[in-house]
Order: C-alpha cells, then structure tokens, then sequence
C-alpha cells in the first residue's frame, strides 16, 4: 500500500507540479529570449533563397530578360522607414508591413525590376523586351514560381509586383517566435 501512495505521489508531480514549474521558469526569461531572437536574426539572404535567385536570373537570361534584385535582406530600422514612406515622410505608400512584419526582415524575400541593356532598370510589368509577345515581368514571375517562390503579384488587396518569397511554410508569427528555416529547406526548423 505504502509503494502504491509513492507511485501515485510520484505520478502526480510528474504530471502537475513538473509542467507548472518547467512553465514558470520557461517564461521567467522571456525578455532575455526576445533580446537572443533578434541577435540571432539573419543579415542576408537566407541560403536557399540567395541559391534560388541565382537560379532565376539564369533562367530569366536564357529566355533574353536580365532582372536586377533591388532588395533583399532588410533590417527593423530599414523597414520601418520604407513604412514611413508615404505617411510620416515624403513618397508613395509602398509596404504595410512595419519591422518584423516582413519577410524581407528575415532573409526570405527579394524584390526585383527588369534591366534594360543600356543597363537602366524599369519596373513595367507590360515591357515585352525579348520579343516573344509576353510581358517579361510575367514570365520571371513564372519561372520564379517554378522554383518555390511565392510571386506578390497574385496577392489580392495590396499586389506587389515585385515581390518574390519563400516562406517555407512559415508565417511571419512563427518568423516573430523565432522559428526560422534550416539552410536545408528541407529539414526546417
């Protein structure tokens, strides 16, 4: 009888009081968590995505369209002036998202424009430069999707045609909780 109350009283701190106090120390260090996120936060490109652009300008060049990557990386403080643009500070509204609210901020979004010959970069999503009678801005957005990117020209409500992403699954809530891609995509986390 006495080993039976022991195993019960064992039993019974394994599954109430163990979880409590492995709780309560797990979010006594919260704030120094959050500041150990954002040092491990990346500054460039993730791997796979750097490898996958690569990729596309490749392929893009194959096909007579040269593109030019006009953003990739960007930190908090990048962003949240991009934010500013168009409400606090002079320009056009071109993000709604705030620092930490990209897929930029973490490594795994790129933008990019068309490049002229000449060298010039444009941003015509008509432009038909090889000749082909397609809009070359669409056909990279195509072969970009090939490759896994998300295109932030088939967004509904704010489109952005020159956004590519690859998020591997991950929102920016996971980004935010420090869930980050391995730089094998295919074994995340």
């Amino acid at each position: 009888m006495k080993n039976t109350i022991k195993s019960l009283s064992a039993a019974l701190f394994v599954f109430t009081v163990a979880p409590s106090l492995i709780f309560l120390s797990a979010h006594s260090n919260t704030a120094s968590a959050n500041e150990a996120h954002q040092e491990s936060l990346p500054e460039d490109l993730h791997p796979a995505v750097k490898e996958n652009v690569e990729i596309l300008k490749q392929r893009a060049a194959e096909k007579g369209i040269l593109i030019r990557i006009t953003d990739g990386f960007r930190s908090f403080e990048e962003q949240n002036a991009l934010y500013d643009q168009g409400r606090s500070k002079p320009g056009n509204i071109v993000t709604y998202a705030k620092g930490g609210e990209s897929y930029h901020n973490y490594g795994l979004a790129v933008d990019y424009a068309l490049e002229l010959r000449n060298g010039e970069v444009i941003w015509d999503v008509e432009y038909d430069g090889n000749g082909n009678s397609k809009s070359d801005w669409f056909e990279v957005a195509a072969i970009a999707k090939e490759l896994g990117f998300t295109w932030g020209g088939d967004w509904e409500g704010f489109v952005d045609y020159p956004h590519l992403q690859m998020d591997y699954g991950l929102s920016i809530e996971n980004l935010q909780n420090g869930y980050y891609p391995s730089p094998n995509p295919y074994f995340n986390f």
